[in-house]
Order: C-alpha cells, then structure tokens, then sequence
C-alpha cells in the first residue's frame, strides 16, 4: 500500500505545472469550503455562523504558531540544500508545539466565552482543540514535499481535509439541529476528526518516501535553531491575521450589540458568509505563492537577487491577472452569489449579505497580492518585512473596524471598509518591498558574487 501511494503522489513537477496542481488543490478545496457553508448555515442560521466563526480566531492563532511557518520554512531549507532531514527536526519541534497549543485551546475555551459573553464558545472550542497538533504534523509533510518541489500531496490533502469536514459536519449538524449550540460544536468536531485522518495519510505517505529517498551517507540534520530561523519570521507575520480576527470578533460583536440585538448573526453574516465568498478567488492564488518558494529561493541563496526579484514581479503580475477578473464578478454578481450560495438567509440579511460582498470585492485583489506576496518576500530572505506589514494591517484593522463601527455608525459595513483599507495598505507595502529587492548595490554585490565564483572554479 505504501509502495502504491509513493508511485502516485512522490513525482516532482516543474514550476508551472506545480502552481497548477497546488491552485487547483486549494481553488477545490475553498469550493467545498463554500459548498459546506451552504448546508450549514441553513441549518445552524447566521447566529449559530455567528459562534462558528468566534472560535475561529483562536483557534487560527494557535494553528499559526503550530503549524503556518512549516511548508514554506521547511520547503526553504529543503530546496536550497542547505540541511538535510529539516522535516524530522521539526517534526519533533513542532510536534511539542502542536501538542501545548491544543491543550492551550482547551484551556482557554473558557476565558473566551466569557469575553465574548457567548457561552457556546467554551464547548466549540474544546471540541477544535486536538485539530492543532493534527494540522502540525501535515504541514511538516506539506513542507517536505514541497521542497522537493513535489506539490501532489498538499493540494490531496488539502480536498481531503475538506471532504471529511464536509461529510462529518453537516452529518452531526443535522443530527444535534434541535440543540443549536451543541450543533456548531460537533460541527467543529468535524474539523478535528478531518485533520487527524490526513495527519495520518501523511505520516504514511512520507515514511514511505522518507525510506526511498534515504541518503547512502549520514545526513547532517537540521538544528531546532536553524529551522526556527526560516519558520519563526512566517510564523509571527502569519499570526497577525488571526489575532485581528480575534480581536475584532470581540470589538466588533461587543459594539454592534448597542445597535442590534442580533450581534452575533450579523457578526455571522459578515465573517461566515461574506468573506466565505471573497476567499474564493484568492484560493486560486494561493498556488502561485506555494510554488514560487522553491523557486525563487534558490535563486536568493545563490546570491543572485536580480534573477530572485524577477521570478517574484512575475508571479505577482500573475496574481493581478487572475484575481482582477474575479473581483469584477464579484461586483457584478453578488446578488447572484448570495441567492445561490446562502438562500435561507432572510431577504434583510441576504441584502446586507450583497452590499458586504460588494464593498469586499476589491480584497479578492489585494488580499491575492498580499498572500504572494509575503511568500515571494520569505523566498528572497527578506520574510520580516512580510512581518512588518502583517502587523501593521493587524493594528490598522481593528483600529478602523472600532472607529468606524462605534464612531461613524457603519454597523458590520464599517468592519468591511475597515478590512478593505488595512489589506490594501497590506499588498502596497509588500510589493514596495520587493520592488525594492535588487536594487543597484545589491546588483553590484551579485556580480561580484558570481565573479568570485567563476574564478574560484577556473582557479
């Protein structure tokens, strides 16, 4: 069986075709993503999506310590040949990490609801918390894969993360529907159960791979240090998304409760429903990021920075030539998407559901921007200017989301605007940075690189 899975999915691609099969594992993957959000916010209404999407934050915060940095760190070091076994290393790095965050979740269910005053939150995050150590250990196998510029395995897992959720959780969400709390809880069961069987086929699959591709001499294993080196830049930059999530999920339900009583359902509408449907386009991108990493880096490691910056500029002017087109539909479309994707939304919610896509729509660009573009930054060495910008959208989102809510009286809109102006100060700044990569003394230093080079071999 193990043989049999390593001669399907152990192949590497080139580039393009590599981009193409990640893109589609993740445009796939945020499809059933929106295709399950249709059956379960007709079962679990827009107050129920509201509690879903409260536990989401926390839950993404200590995902991201656990687990985002892997693939592109790991990855890194894999493609630049700079250490051999990184991924056993951070398996056990990371493994210890996956394992305090799961049971930080579980600890923290309770103080979270009682900030949120929403005491479903406790149990739905009980229920999340072992789902941290399980997304740890596949991205380790992500990032390995990766690195071998072998992009098979994450889009597969990706759709199969997905499928499970999917299957289990409108299973369960049917089955507790008269109990709407205990209902989104098992439905964020689902979610740990999905991600435990993939950490399981992943482990399978790269043992598997691991004995195949053993070396004949002794590796020299990377160092905890130098892995962190690659992982802990994308880590902290990834992590101030979440917690602008989470913070907003506070300030925003907190203040939108002096102008309605249904807070959390519109909280719902705006985190659960609207930005379900501007994240579709942006998983298209997310390939052309994932790819560019092995691509780039070796590039960046050789010194030649000039050739680095420009595999980035191109993959960028792809990212805006797929995601444009997107946002236009967006525009254009949102009553139809709305009717479609969410048809047992009352016609006031639905409405409100289209004026948010709406002034969301200009984020199916940026946001694409900003994801390759953080991964272009990590590829050419330069991932704490990706942190730099992450933070400060951080700050500037939930700065605004409070202005314009408590201030301007935008109700849930103003936490869209807000959003809108934070990811495009985002993408501006990321593309300013590596506009700025390879500039002329840094193409003085790569000719002299390369001169050194060339007499060090003729010598």
């Amino acid at each position: 069986m193990s043989k049999l899975l390593n001669k399907i999915f152990c192949k590497r691609q080139s580039f393009i075709v590599g981009a193409v099969i990640i893109s589609a594992g993740g445009f796939i993957s945020k499809l059933l993503g929106a295709a399950y959000r249709i059956p379960l916010t007709n079962i679990l209404g827009s107050e129920g999506m509201g509690i879903y999407q409260m536990v989401y934050p926390l839950y993404c915060i200590l995902l991201t310590v656990s687990a985002s940095g892997i693939p592109a760190g790991v990855a890194r070091l894999i493609s630049s040949g700079r250490a051999e076994g990184a991924e056993r290393s951070a398996f056990r790095l990371y493994g210890a990490i996956g394992v305090a965050g799961a049971v930080l979740m579980f600890l923290l269910a309770g103080p979270l609801a009682a900030v949120q005053r929403e005491p479903a939150v406790m149990l739905c995050c009980r229920m999340l918390s072992p789902a941290v150590l399980f997304t740890s250990v596949i991205s380790v196998v992500r990032g390995y894969f990766q690195g071998r510029h072998n992009m098979l395995p994450t889009a597969f897992t990706e759709i199969c993360e997905q499928l499970l959720k999917v299957l289990a959780g409108v299973a369960f969400a049917l089955y507790f529907r008269n109990n709407m709390p205990l209902a989104v809880a098992f439905a964020l069961l689902a979610v740990t159960i999905s991600e435990g069987v993939c950490a399981l086929f992943a482990v399978v699959l790269y043992r598997g791979e691991a004995v195949r591709a053993r070396p004949l001499f002794k590796e020299r294993q990377a160092g905890y240090s130098q892995i962190l080196r690659y992982t802990l830049p994308i880590t902290f930059a990834a992590i101030a998304m979440p917690l602008s999530q989470l913070f907003e999920s506070i300030v925003a339900v907190n203040l939108l409760r002096s102008f309605s009583q249904e807070a959390t359902a519109l909280y719902g509408i705006f985190s659960g429903c609207a930005v379900t449907i501007i994240n579709l386009p942006v998983s298209v991108t997310y390939g052309l990021a994932a790819a560019s990493v092995p691509k780039i880096s070796p590039k960046a490691a050789d010194g030649d920075m000039t050739g680095a910056r420009a595999e980035a500029v191109r993959v960028l002017l792809i990212t805006l030539a797929v995601s444009a087109p997107f946002a236009a539909a967006l525009f254009a479309f949102a009553p139809l998407a709305a009717r479609i994707i969410f048809s047992s939304l009352s016609d006031e919610h639905s409405a409100l559901l289209v004026k948010l896509v709406r002034i969301m729509a200009i984020n199916a660009v940026t946001l694409s921007l900003v994801q390759s573009a953080s991964a272009c930054l990590t590829a050419l060495g330069t991932p704490l200017k990706s942190t730099f910008t992450q933070w400060t959208t951080c700050v500037l989102r939930v700065a605004l989301t409070a202005l314009f809510i408590r201030y301007v009286n935008y109700s849930v809109e103003g936490a869209a605007v807000a959003a809108n102006i934070a990811y495009f100060v985002a993408a501006a700044l990321n593309v300013w940075y590596i506009m700025r990569a390879g500039g002329a003394y840094e193409n003085n230093i790569d000719r002299l690189r390369r001169r050194r080079g060339r007499f060090e071999r003729e010598g």
